[in-house]
């Protein structure tokens, strides 16, 4: 047994930037390929998507005001206005949107019945007059374009809310079908523009535009949801910061509906807004007709208890200094009996612990010091001056009091008639000229980019599953010396095609060979296997004889292709060549030379022709050629018979080189039985296609049967850009079968 050679050690994979880029720009056209259909797929699903329009409007929030006078003023109390930030807020709150959604009717869903996949697209590029409906293709019941449904009042029974109805256009108008049409009787029918009640239903359709027989799905959903539905929609924004300028946005599929929306939306908000700034006013000025009656009969009573002392002591008036002194206790008296009207609305408006409500104490408390020093002064005139000086103060403090009251009552009814609120409608809404999305540009662009991505990661994924070596330097790191390397030739690839168009016809020898060093001896494969040549010469000066084994490790790496074009190179030399077939089972070397298969090495084996018999001389001088003959039962058994070993002693002293084709070694194990008798073992390995793991385990199962391979060659080189990394291995399942053919 022949010592083997250890391999050296693979060294780790590294990544290589420039090998990954070469390998993409290889498969350029896959990638460009899939990035087209990727964008095709973009095209489709933008056409299918519904358009979608934007409309927008500006609110404008001023500071907060009623009427002719603020609230505040009339109060005498300072507020604060509403921030913008709760203005957002309210625009979007239930209170405002509850009545969008009974106004516009937005708890009613109401969908179309497209055909499958390409229906709503269809009816999308419909563009018919109004009141013009496409032609349906095929089917019935579904919407083709032009179909319109407006319904104005869906009520139903609770248990139906939320679950979806059948609606259907007929020659006298609509069906409405709780369950599956056709089945039972619908829940409720009538004509376009009447309201129709029954069985717990009411319905009322405006308008209806519709082939008969085509189908809506009509659906009742709960106001909640309608409402959360509209908040989740509604985009609310300021224009700019502190700017007070709101900006409405609305997003479907109809531009009419969404400005419709918008505009429901602002005029409903400024008029509760309006309600909101006069119900201020109006708790005023309940509060002040309710006082102004007690006021009033104070101030009456007042009156007759002045008018009684003055009779009953006979005093006509008060003196100078009397006059001050009550002029003085008049203004302090008023202000502190306006201090005290304002009790109520201060404690509605403020906790006790709050600035405001302790300002408010404070100026009273300070009121009633003051009136207790003027008291004081008071105290020392006569007692008639006092006594007339107390009931003339609370006639005029009355007096005063009443007459702002009535003052206030007045500008609080202006105020109330003309309250106009602090929002109010800058623009109405109006919609964008084309639809928003989908962004069909972005979306192909998109798709685009992604099926290129894709295409990367197939061909990546591609050279990761299949990592065939197109380095020689990758064998050479085995240990296993690259004697030539032959070039993929595309003059034997038309001579092949030529050949399977034209049939497997025998007409004279030579004729119709497909023998690449006899159609194109120029061919730049045939010059690189005169290269093989003359390595071989060189290579083979120590063999033990002159039996040349060709094999591989899996089928189509081309080692037929090699052994006859060698032997005709080597032929063409002046040497004496014999190229044998041993490849019992599907052998093909007989089509490439144009000879006949009826006997051949099986033949010999059987012992049924001798080695004269059975070689045929071929059109190359010097080169004979003995075929497979037919396929036998067992071949291993008939390459390990003497009459194998005694063929194979004999042609080696008839000619200057014997070169014997065998199967691939990992598919069946003839090439080990030949290769005892070999002098020399060349394997052949195909550009791209053996892994370097296959390459390794078919050197091993020759150094298993104490066969040396002498070197590699390496065929069907193809210029590329890149060269793939090495190092992964997968399990390939050999097949091989027998060939009767001839």
């Amino acid at each position: 047994m022949t010592e083997t050679t250890p391999s050296p050690q693979a060294s780790e994979p590294q990544i290589d930037l420039l090998e990954l880029l070469g390998l993409l720009w290889d498969s350029r056209w896959l990638i460009a390929l899939v990035a087209v259909i990727g964008a095709g797929f973009g095209v489709l699903y933008s056409m299918s998507q519904t358009p979608i329009y934007r409309a927008n409007s500006l609110v404008q929030v001023e500071p907060e005001q009623s009427g002719l006078l603020a609230v505040s003023q009339l109060s005498g109390l300072s507020t604060a206005g509403i921030g913008v930030g709760a203005e957002l807020e309210l625009l979007k709150s239930r209170t405002v949107l509850s009545e969008v959604v009974d106004e516009l009717g937005l708890d009613v869903s109401v969908s179309f019945n497209y055909y499958p996949y390409i229906g709503k697209a269809m009816a999308s590029r419909f563009n018919g007059a109004t009141g013009e409906l496409a032609e349906p293709l095929f089917g019935g019941g579904y919407a083709w374009g032009g179909e319109v449904l407006e319904i104005s009042a869906l009520d139903l029974p609770a248990g139906y809310i939320g679950r979806p109805l059948q609606l259907i256009s007929t020659h006298a108008g609509w069906e409405l079908w709780a369950g599956q049409p056709g089945e039972g009787q619908p829940v409720l029918s009538g004509p376009v523009g009447e309201r129709v009640v029954g069985n717990g239903f009411v319905l009322q359709v405006d308008e209806l535009i519709a082939h008969p027989g085509t189908r809506f799905t009509v659906v009742k959903r709960p106001k909640l949801g309608a409402i959360m539905a509209l908040q989740g929609g509604l985009q609310i924004s300021e224009q700019r910061r502190e700017s007070g300028i709101l900006r409405l946005e609305f997003e479907h599929p109809d531009p009419a509906l969404a400005r419709a929306i918008l505009d429901v939306v602002g005029e409903n908000y400024v008029r509760q807004n309006i309600q909101r700034s006069s119900a201020a006013v109006a708790q005023s000025l309940d509060f002040l007709q309710q006082t102004l009656p007690r006021v009033k009969q104070d101030l009456e009573a007042a009156e007759r208890r002045f008018n009684v002392y003055k009779v009953n002591a006979g005093v006509i008036d008060i003196g100078a200094e009397a006059s001050i002194l009550l002029s003085e206790s008049v203004a302090l008296e008023k202000r502190l009996e306006e201090l005290k009207l304002q009790r109520q609305e201060i404690q509605r408006r403020f906790q006790p612990d709050h600035p405001r409500y302790q300002e408010w104490l404070f100026q009273i408390a300070e009121l009633e010091t003051r009136l207790g020093n003027l008291d004081g002064k008071i105290a020392v005139l006569p007692e008639t001056q006092q006594e007339l000086i107390r009931l003339r103060r609370d006639v005029e403090v009355g007096n005063e009091i009443y007459l702002q009251m009535l003052s206030k009552i007045q500008q609080l009814d202006i105020a109330k008639a003309g309250a106009i609120g602090n929002v109010r409608i800058v623009d109405r809404a109006v919609a964008t000229g084309g639809p928003v999305k989908p962004r069909k540009s972005l979306m192909v662009g998109v798709a685009g980019v992604g099926g290129f991505f894709l295409g990367c990661l197939l061909v990546l994924g591609r050279a990761a599953l299949h990592r065939g070596v197109e380095n020689p330097d990758v064998i050479e790191r085995m240990g296993l010396p690259v004697y030539a390397g032959i070039p993929f030739s595309k003059a034997q690839l038309a001579l092949e095609a030529k050949q399977r168009k034209k049939g497997k016809s025998k007409t004279r020898r030579g004729a119709d060979t497909t023998l690449l060093a006899m159609k194109n001896p120029a061919d730049p494969a045939i010059e690189a296997i005169r290269s093989l040549r003359t390595s071989l010469h060189f290579g083979m000066l120590g063999a033990e004889n002159n039996i040349l084994m060709i094999s591989g490790p899996s089928t189509n790496v081309g080692k037929t292709f090699l052994s006859a074009n060698l032997a005709a190179v080597i032929a063409q030399g002046g040497q004496k060549v014999l190229l044998i077939d041993c490849d019992l089972r599907r052998g093909t070397a007989h089509r490439l030379l144009n000879t006949g298969n009826h006997k051949g090495l099986s033949s010999i084996l059987l012992g049924q022709s001798s080695l004269a018999q059975a070689a045929v001389d071929t059109a190359v001088t010097g080169l004979s050629f003995i075929p497979r003959g037919n396929a036998p039962v067992s071949p291993s058994e008939l390459l390990m018979s003497e009459r194998f070993e005694t063929l194979l002693k004999e042609a080696a002293e008839q000619y200057d080189l014997v070169i014997v084709d065998t199967p691939p070694i990992l598919a069946v194990t003839d090439a080990a039985i030949v290769g005892k008798h070999a002098g020399t073992t060349m394997l052949v390995t195909r550009f791209g296609v053996n892994p370097a793991k296959e390459i390794e385990l078919t050197r091993r199962r020759f150094e298993l049967n104490g066969i040396q391979v002498k070197g590699v060659v390496f065929n069907a080189i193809v210029k590329k850009a890149s060269a793939y990394g090495y190092g992964s291995y997968r399990y390939y399942n050999y097949s091989y079968k027998s060939d009767n053919q001839s």
